[in-house]
């Protein structure tokens, strides 16, 4: 049968295999309201008129150029050197997907192997792969290399942790023989008395995040401690970003260090795609997911490039593999990798006190807001939750904000149904002062 059915029988017979009677029973799961999404197009149009109609509706979008967002919520809004674009965009790298052949690539095998040290510097961890999907996969795959590693049963995750993250590592482990234990956070950070109490010799791994959701920074290197005691693994998400201030993973013992890397030099792009960047120590090497990039010299004792360690099981580890991930994130590493050695240790430094001072700016501001209040007395970086009084509808008012082209805190009550009246708030180098002020105008106004 052609891949392309251009008869109803055809269609009917690939309905038939799959189980379905129909195409709508194959779509059920998608809402009714999305199944006739029209363009609403005239037949007939000229490409010309075609154009125009795709710029009308384009220009329907707003970007975060056209607003003042305070949203963060995992995904931050940063400058990206005008350079980054050039050279991620010529030629060069269009063509190279992955290296699959892999010395014929020698270009993109350096671009790799330049990425993964850039990374081991950030994090100052012992050895990085050449990405993964994203940093919720990145953390889920910690998550599997710390059962296989360590041979016990239990995962000890902290509700600080983004859900997102959460939710990938409950996919990951279906019909897997582990056990997911959540350590609850109190005033804003992972309560370590019950981290110490869940903590026993079945233990796998202990998962936390800095920042945290909620903006508060934990306290790694105790967490760290506690779980070295039983023989845990420790692993550290983070926010690369966040490094050019904050102590690195490594610095604090981390085994695993995992963070989504789309903050290096690519932009959100209405949700994707992410970078997820995967470290470890060098005990951990042969057992980490992905593939690493390496240099070498040849015969003639030339310098060189080639992957030296390729864990999916479509290669020679067969069953062995470590995971299922075939690929790395190409495209987003190489603009991670521009963008990095453009800013070098003292510009991220100086990106990183942007983003503390903008945030902690915005933070003293809105607390004049009379309904406004901090949801936790603790240090945060660029982001920080906030309660809003119990008459006040945070998603009314920011449906009121949108109207002065500003997005307001992000709610967390679909998150933590705990906190109905709490939302993110986050600010990055990319707000002005007078654009802090007037947003804080606007909501003294709202309510």
């Amino acid at each position: 049968m052609d891949y392309a059915p251009n008869t109803d029988d055809q269609r009917q017979e690939m309905l038939r295999a799959i189980g379905v009677s129909s195409f709508e029973e194959l779509i059920n799961a998608v809402p009714v309201e999305l199944h006739q999404r029209s363009l609403h197009a005239p037949h007939g149009l000229a490409e010309a008129q075609v154009l125009e109609l795709c710029g009308a509706l384009a220009a329907r979008n707003q970007s975060l150029t056209d607003l003042t967002s305070f949203l963060g919520a995992g995904q931050y809004h940063h400058l990206i050197p005008t350079v980054v674009d050039a050279i991620a965009s010529r030629g060069e790298w269009l063509t190279p997907y992955t290296p699959y052949q892999a010395e014929a690539g020698q270009g993109t095998l350096q671009a790799i192997y330049e990425f993964q040290t850039m990374v081991c510097e950030l994090m100052q961890m012992e050895v990085a792969n050449a990405s993964l999907y994203d940093g919720a996969s990145s953390t889920a795959e910690a998550v599997i290399l710390s059962l296989r590693a360590t041979e016990q049963p239990r995962v000890l995750l902290s509700e600080a942790l983004h859900p997102h993250a959460r939710e990938v590592i409950a996919t990951y482990l279906i019909g897997a023989n582990a056990i997911v234990q959540e350590i609850p956070a109190v005033n804003g950070v992972t309560d370590l008395e019950a981290l110490g109490k869940a903590l026993r010799d079945d233990v796998a791994c202990v998962v936390m995040q800095q920042p945290n959701v909620f903006g508060c920074l934990e306290p790694m290197a105790q967490a760290g401690e506690l779980a070295h005691k039983v023989g845990a693994l420790f692993v550290s998400s983070v926010y690369p970003i966040s490094l050019g201030l904050l102590q690195p993973p490594g610095a604090y013992g981390a085994d695993i260090a995992v963070a989504e890397g789309r903050c290096l030099g690519t932009p959100i792009s209405y949700g994707g795609p992410g970078l997820g960047l995967f470290t470890t120590t060098s005990a951990l090497l042969r057992k980490i997911p992905g593939r690493l990039a390496g240099c070498t010299v040849d015969h003639a004792g030339r310098r060189g490039f080639t992957l030296t360690l390729q864990t999916r099981e479509q290669h020679i580890r067969r069953e062995k593999a470590t995971s299922n991930i075939c690929t790395n994130e190409g495209l987003i590493a190489l603009r991670a990798t521009v963008f990095m050695s453009l800013l070098g240790p003292e510009g991220l430094k100086e990106m990183a006190t942007l983003n503390l001072e903008k945030a902690h700016y915005a933070h003293e501001r809105l607390r004049d807001v009379s309904w406004l209040r901090p949801a936790f007395e603790q240090s945060f970086f660029n982001e920080f939750t906030l309660q809003c009084d119990d008459a006040v509808d945070i998603e009314v008012v920011n449906r009121t904000l949108a109207k002065a082209d500003i997005i307001g805190g992000f709610p967390l009550k679909s998150w933590y149904p705990s906190m109905p009246h709490a939302s993110l708030w986050c600010a990055t180098e990319v707000l002005s002062q007078d654009a802090i002020d007037r947003a804080v105008d606007a909501l003294k106004k709202a309510v």
